[in-house]
């Protein structure tokens, strides 16, 4: 996704310091039980806690998204490619109501659970304080992701990513990738301060009820 495709107008989304400080609380408040986290991952696969890897935020710009790590080592994401690309297409891949990839070989045990619960989504509090995201925004897609999205839908890419959005608490694995793509601009039209304190309200009880991640 190129900044030049952006609306220029809303090409810059100002940073909002309420965030900043609310992440910093959580991840202080969270700091212990997050070292658990991290040490657990690393007893139950070999490799790092943390993932770091290239998303595309604000004006299409990449930055390196932080997550703990739910996957082994060296797979392949083929199979994730060709189910975006299917979805995108307008495909139906919903397998038992869920369109995330079915019994991928890539998660670890520890790390399905992770999923399930969002606590491996807890480091982007990090991208928070840095500026890179917000509290409440589109998702953080990945960088051949942003390419193979039709450009209908760049205005996503006019506010910061969020660790929760309107698509988490509207079905998330439930919904394929055009499905979050047209909340995303339903988001970015109707974003305000309410707005998102409803949805960070609404972000309890959808990862209680454990919808889990793609």
């Amino acid at each position: 996704m190129n900044a030049h495709d952006l609306p220029a107008r809303r090409r810059f989304d100002p940073p909002q310091w309420t965030d900043v400080v609310l992440a910093s609380l959580a991840l202080a408040v969270l700091a212990l039980p997050m070292f658990v986290i991290g040490a657990l991952v690393r007893l139950t696969s070999p490799g790092p806690a943390l993932l770091r890897q290239r998303r595309v935020g604000l004006a299409g710009e990449a930055f390196t998204l932080y997550k703990f790590r739910t996957m082994r080592l060296g797979g392949s994401d083929t199979a994730h490619r060709e189910l975006i690309a299917r979805e995108l297409r307008g495909e139906d891949t919903s397998i038992d109501g869920s369109c995330k990839l079915d019994a991928d070989p890539r998660i670890t045990r520890f790390g399905s659970w992770l999923r399930r619960t969002s606590l491996d989504e807890l480091p982007q509090l990090i991208n928070v304080i840095r500026g890179e995201m917000a509290l409440v925004g589109p998702r953080p897609c990945l960088e051949w992701e942003a390419e193979m999205f039709p450009a209908t839908y760049a205005a996503r890419f006019t506010v910061r990513p969020g660790l929760t959005g309107l698509w988490q608490v509207s079905g998330r694995s439930t919904m394929g990738t055009l499905q979050m793509l047209q909340l995303d601009l339903t988001y970015v039209r109707q974003r305000g301060f309410w707005s998102d304190v409803v949805i960070l309200a609404r972000t309890v009880p959808s990862v209680l009820r454990g919808g889990g991640s793609r």
